[in-house]
């Protein structure tokens, strides 16, 4: 199939059904509409004309919901042909509907010649690239994932979007087995490659650090520039230790680096420095997102957006103006309380960097409500234990720990501590404790919903 056909047509509003077929090997069950408009794999907001693909996961199958979606919908890709004729539309069957909607999003990407970029680690991810992309866009049109749609099914649906003006494409990769980012990178077939760390998450599914690592440097494999952070020991180890022959671009604060951040001020809210890009004159920016793990956020999209000529006053512009990302490390006033929202998500390395934030920012009491850091797999216990041991050796004065795993750290936690199952009780004790001057944290995992301790507060 000629992919560069394959997508022009799609730009027309004309992906066929002879372009589906090629890029998936189905078959037509039905046969009327031979062109879509889009790609969809929501019956909810599916549009005129677009093509609605059925997948199936543990807990939802989206063939339940192929008449809804054919009611305004052109076409569908499924695994299991409808018992009843679906009339004036078009239905294609395939083996996997997942793995069809994945080859189709390959098909466009290799129907474009630009750059991709591919962003993965263990944290960072969604930051560095809401920075990437908003520095690229004042040059180039962008293309990225929306949110953080960044795993098997979010990725390839972000690539059905491209478009023919489109100039570059900013991934977010996330993993949680041995082989995703290979995966991924398969499909999205990335140039350029950017490592934000390596630490402690989703060890259920790798098991231990190394596979870990060794599953987030598959992106080195595909891509002939890599991004990297040169102040993380154990990812460079694992970079220099590959057989990696592409360009090496490292940016950090401590080592040395072609990307750098020096004479470093945080302040309550948000941070400045020199920004140093190789030879350049450094360039003072003054960025409202907080913490020092956002500095490495931004010298990491500062390093890739110079590959790609973007001036310094224009990176200077987005740094200084950037909002940041919902839910991670936000800011908060209330009632004369400095609030530190960081409840997107959780593992170690995040958790720690945290919590040295609320011991910086305080000013008269430091309250931590920490809900479970899921998915450790066998390092849960331990690092629970160790979370609560480092906490008792900080100027912390509360702690109201949620759920099972973070009742081992409020063990270990020698100062006040409260233990309760859920975020609903954390926030009836939280309202009645806290009093103005109070500086608090709340984070944990996304499966603790931590967003709702201040849900009546905020």
């Amino acid at each position: 199939m000629n992919n560069v056909c394959f997508l022009e047509r799609y730009m027309q509003g004309n992906l066929t059904v002879d372009d589906i077929i090629a890029a998936t090997g189905g078959k037509v069950v039905l046969s009327d509409s031979d062109a879509f408009t889009g790609v969809s794999i929501d019956s909810r907001t599916i549009k005129e004309g677009e093509l609605f693909i059925a997948l199936k996961g543990e807990r939802f199958d989206g063939h339940d919901f192929l008449h809804d979606a054919l009611k305004i919908g052109s076409g569908a890709v499924v695994n299991v042909a409808p018992v009843e004729p679906v009339k004036g539309k078009t239905i294609i069957s395939v083996k996997d509907t997942l793995n069809a909607l994945q080859d189709i999003a390959h098909s466009m990407r290799l129907g474009r010649d630009i750059p991709v970029i591919g962003i993965t680690g263990s944290n960072g991810k969604t930051t560095t690239k809401e920075l990437i992309a908003s520095i690229l866009s004042t040059k180039y049109k962008v293309l990225k994932n929306t949110g953080n749609l960044n795993n098997h099914i979010g990725l390839p649906l972000s690539l059905t979007k491209i478009s023919e003006t489109d100039e570059i494409v900013v991934l977010e990769m996330g993993a949680s087995i041995p082989g995703d980012i290979r995966d991924l990178c398969g499909i999205a077939m990335p140039d350029y490659g950017v490592l934000t760390n390596i630490g402690p998450s989703h060890l259920e599914g790798f098991g231990d650090m190394e596979t870990l690592r060794k599953t987030k440097l598959e992106l080195l494999d595909y891509v002939d520039v890599a991004v990297v952070n040169a102040d993380d020991p154990f990812l460079m180890e694992g970079i220099y230790a590959s057989s990696f022959q592409g360009r090496l671009v490292r940016y950090g604060i401590k080592n040395d680096a072609e990307t750098r951040a020096t004479d470093i001020r945080l302040f309550e809210k948000g941070s400045s420095f020199l920004l140093r890009i190789g030879d350049n004159q450094p360039i003072q920016v003054h960025p409202n997102i907080s913490g020092k793990c956002n500095i490495y956020n931004i010298l990491a999209a500062a390093s890739i957006c110079s590959l790609f000529h973007i001036d310094q006053l224009s990176m200077k512009r987005v740094i200084d103006s950037f909002a940041g990302v919902p839910m991670r490390l936000e800011i908060k006033e209330l009632n004369g309380m400095c609030i530190i929202n960081d409840v997107y998500n959780a593992n170690p390395a995040s958790m720690e960097e945290a919590v040295h934030e609320l011991v910086r920012l305080k000013k008269k009491r430091a309250i931590a409500v920490l809900g479970d850091m899921l998915e450790l797999g066998a390092y849960a216990e331990d690092a629970h234990k160790n979370l609560g041991r480092k906490m008792s050796e900080l100027s912390i004065d509360i702690f109201i720990a949620v759920g099972p795993l973070m009742s081992l750290a409020a063990d270990e936690f020698t100062g006040q501590s409260f233990h309760v199952a859920n975020a609903i009780e954390a926030r009836k004790i939280f309202f009645d404790i806290i009093r103005e001057g109070d500086t608090v944290l709340i984070k944990g995992s996304r499966g603790m919903r931590m967003d709702r301790v201040m849900a009546d507060g905020s």
